[in-house]
Order: structure tokens, then C-alpha cells, then sequence
């Protein structure tokens, strides 16, 4: 393989590590549970932003539900997150030949 070849391969990659890490920063997924009883908002990096709780959860005073509740909606959104940035790995992968179905660990 010529170097050049080589280096346009890289900076190739370099791009798209770079409209990667952007469309990572840009996500943000809502989840709820219990019919919205419990909503949990997470950005690309798998981080918790905002959970919302309806004032009628704490009426039960049921602790366990609660749980359940914020257990269900945070695993919903990391599922969403997942799911979206595997979408968009797949877009930006498309126009590199043979990147259409690449699998990154601990990404997705």
C-alpha cells in the first residue's frame, strides 16, 4: 500500500472519529416508566441530566416502586442512547467502504 494511500486512510479515520465524538456530545434520549410516572433524560455519554418524578409516586410511599421505576426508566434510556448512536455510527460509516457494519466494543 502506498503511504499516501495510507495517510488518506487515516485522516479518513481521523474524521470519523471526530463526526463521531460530535454526534456522541449531541445525543440526548428521554425514557420514562410507569406511564411517566418516572422520566430520566441521558446524554450520549450515558450520563443522567434530568429525572422528573410525578408528585403521585411518593403519595404510595412505596419505596420499592420507586426503584423499579427509576431502575426501568434509566435502563430504557441507556437501551435509546445505544440504539441512536448506533444509527449514527452507521450513517457516518457508509461512506467509508467496508465500515457499513462495524462494531465498536464498550461503544455499543
Amino acid at each position: 500500500m502506498e503511504v499516501s494511500a495510507l495517510q488518506q486512510m487515516l485522516s479518513r479515520f481521523k474524521q470519523l472519529q471526530d463526526d463521531l465524538q460530535r454526534q456522541v456530545n449531541s445525543v440526548t434520549v428521554e425514557a420514562s416508566a410507569g406511564g411517566g410516572m418516572v422520566t430520566v433524560k441521558m446524554n450520549g455519554q450515558k450520563q443522567i441530566v434530568d429525572v422528573r418524578i410525578e408528585p403521585e409516586v411518593f403519595a404510595g410511599k412505596d419505596q420499592e416502586m420507586l426503584q423499579d421505576l427509576v431502575r426501568a426508566a434509566v435502563n430504557e434510556a441507556s437501551r435509546r442512547v445505544d440504539e441512536e448512536l448506533a444509527n449514527q455510527m452507521k450513517n457516518l460509516s457508509s461512506g467509508i467502504p467496508g465500515l457499513g457494519n462495524i462494531k465498536i466494543p464498550g461503544l455499543f
